[in-house]
């Protein structure tokens, strides 16, 4: 069987991007045929079976200047297609490359499988709080997934979701999660990776956010709870003379983080930029708490990654990271809207070191059943299905 996936993000610094780059990897370990097409200024791994066919036009996104908006040549990747005569594609993304690979799949007779990665509508009504605006993009995201044969989604919630846009129920299909193991572990844990972070006290307990700096990642939120927690913290002596004091560690980037380290100057954060490889092993491994706020994201990979590096994660009651946390043994699940909520969460693991610990331990367990590998397996055989449903035929003999 042959797959082409089309994607608008794999040079990118997101969940769904490094998805699909280790797809692609264990694709060519398992000698699969899958090739990745996409299109972007932005570099991408040079690997025989990721195609980047250069924009005609591209762009920055307005407010998220380290992504790009780009308008593909579509008769290129046609053609790269074409020759490559897949039995299935793939598409990602719903933007301008997702759309040219979901145009080219019709026009060729090829069954279509997609990934709803992203929650678009809610992004929307978080962005610009504009209910016609929110209403079009659900509009579009229905027009967009129902011509396929299976949709993946990330977690169980979202598999409503996307039954709700009109995509019947059966070719929903919640993909197994899956992180690379090899990647993330408590054996990367090493304190001193702190004191080469300017301000960083390695005797602190950290707090540690990883992902897009932005406001549809709920971190207002999250920055209302934080100076909460603090003032709660030294108010019970943690963090005055003699005590452990507590650091919030952000890692990456977005057009909230300017605003968020103004909103939090003075109250103990650490904003890092973007991290990659071993060196955002280490930092995981080495913090003590991990914190995702986030209510719109589909799955959450971080707090995955999070918890195999070892630490108790603290998430909200809505959206994907929930379905991938046992509450009480491997993190908790909080109000998602309720800073105060978070703030006492927050503020009790960082006092209780014994029960860090022990929540550590049983998220790293509970980790070892989620190896990418598998989620891989579980992906391929969908698309096998599709492939057969429809007679597995080649695009040129059909």
């Amino acid at each position: 069987m042959r797959v082409v996936l089309f994607t608008d993000t794999l040079g990118d610094v997101n969940g769904v991007s490094r998805f699909i780059r280790n797809a692609a990897a264990r694709a060519r370990e398992s000698q699969r045929e899958l090739t990745v097409i996409t299109s972007t200024r932005l570099e991408v791994p040079r690997e025989a079976n990721i195609i980047n066919i250069a924009p005609r036009l591209a762009t920055r996104m307005p407010k998220y200047e380290n992504l790009e908006i780009v308008w593909p040549r579509r008769g290129a990747m046609s053609r790269a297609v074409e020759g490559l005569r897949p039995d299935v594609i793939h598409v990602s993304t719903p933007g301008p490359v997702g759309i040219a690979g979901r145009k080219i799949a019709r026009r060729l007779g090829v069954p279509l499988v997609g990934t709803y990665h992203t929650d678009f509508p809610a992004y929307v009504s978080h962005l610009v709080d504009d209910t016609v605006c929110t209403y079009l993009t659900t509009r579009m995201m229905r027009w967009f997934y129902r011509p396929f044969a299976a949709v993946f989604t990330r977690s169980a919630e979202y598999a409503e979701i996307v039954a709700g846009l009109g995509v019947a129920r059966e070719r929903v299909h919640r993909l197994k999660p899956g992180i690379d193991l090899a990647a993330f572990g408590a054996e990367w844990r090493d304190v001193r990776v702190w004191h080469t972070i300017p301000g960083a006290d390695p005797a602190a307990v950290k707090v540690l956010y990883c992902g897009r700096v932005s406001v549809e990642k709920n971190l207002p939120m999250l920055e209302r709870a934080w100076t909460v927690a603090r003032a709660a913290l030294e108010a019970r002596g943690v963090g005055g003379v003699g005590g452990v004091r507590a650091q919030l560690v952000v890692i990456g980037d977005g057009p909230y983080r300017a605003a968020m380290q103004r909103g939090l100057e003075g109250h103990d954060a650490l904003f890092l930029g973007f991290r990659h490889g071993e060196e955002l092993a280490r930092l995981y491994a080495s913090a003590d708490v991990f914190v995702f706020p986030s209510l719109t994201d589909t799955l959450g990979q971080v707090v995955m990654e999070a918890q195999a590096s070892g630490l108790p994660v603290i998430v909200g009651d809505e959206g994907g990271p929930r379905e991938v946390v046992r509450d009480g043994e491997t993190g908790l699940v909080v109000a998602g809207r309720d800073e105060r909520a978070w703030a006492g969460a927050i503020e009790r693991l960082a006092r209780d070191e014994a029960r860090r610990r022990r929540m550590g331990c049983a998220a790293r367990e509970f980790m070892r059943g989620f190896s990418f590998a598998a989620s891989f397996e579980h992906f391929w055989s969908v698309h096998e299905a599709v492939a057969r449903e429809r007679g597995a035929a080649a695009p040129a003999d059909r």
